[in-house]
């Protein structure tokens, strides 16, 4: 079925590059409903849930949830939106979820129409995490776990990003400096 006034848009970046809050000003300002990942799962942990216990065992030790259970999560929020104007954030980070969310999409008629890469300094998306650490009592952001974190994506997930530049639609954006600095640039690309 072909969704009328459909947009798809994709955040990627290292953790701590700011996709939770280039996201948030894009969905408000698009009128996208953000689907992430990590939301959904830090719901199903706070709220104690079966996904939630598996889901702690493996962000504590800063790795990735299994793609087969990631890709179903955000099947089953996308099969909720009409129409499909939505933004992922952090989704997806490796190859495999990549394909998946293709064949999700085209059930729906519709494909990626850009992804942003948010390029950090590794100094800055350190102070970033443990900040946030600080603030918010995420056990997810400790040094140690922050530098398995930005392994596992340079291993995984920054392959992604010659995957979609194949396709012609990455933007890769300077994530450095404030959020409106952020925005405005990848707002001038939708433009």
């Amino acid at each position: 079925m072909k969704l009328e006034s459909t947009e798809v848009l994709l955040l990627m970046g290292p953790p701590g590059a700011g996709k939770g809050t280039q996201a948030a000003q894009l969905c408000s300002s698009r009128h996208l409903k953000k689907i992430s990942t990590g939301d959904i799962l830090r719901h199903n942990v706070k709220a104690g849930t079966e996904l939630g216990r598996q889901a702690k065992e493996v962000m504590d030790v800063g790795e990735l949830v299994s793609d087969n259970l990631m890709v179903s999560m955000v099947e089953e929020e996308l099969a909720k939106i009409s129409p499909l104007r939505v933004l992922l954030d952090g989704f997806p980070r490796t190859p495999g979820q990549a394909d998946a969310l293709k064949n999700v999409l085209f059930k729906y008629n519709v494909s990626i129409d850009a992804v942003f890469s948010l390029d950090v300094d590794d100094q800055e998306l350190i102070s970033r995490l443990l900040r946030r650490a600080s603030e918010e009592g995420r056990s997810d952001d400790s040094e140690e776990v922050i530098a398995e974190r930005m392994r596992i994506y340079r291993r995984d997930t920054e392959p992604l990003m010659a995957y979609y530049r194949s396709q012609g639609n990455l933007h890769e954006i300077d994530g450095n400096g404030g959020m409106d600095q952020v925005l405005s640039r990848i707002e001038a690309l939708l433009s």
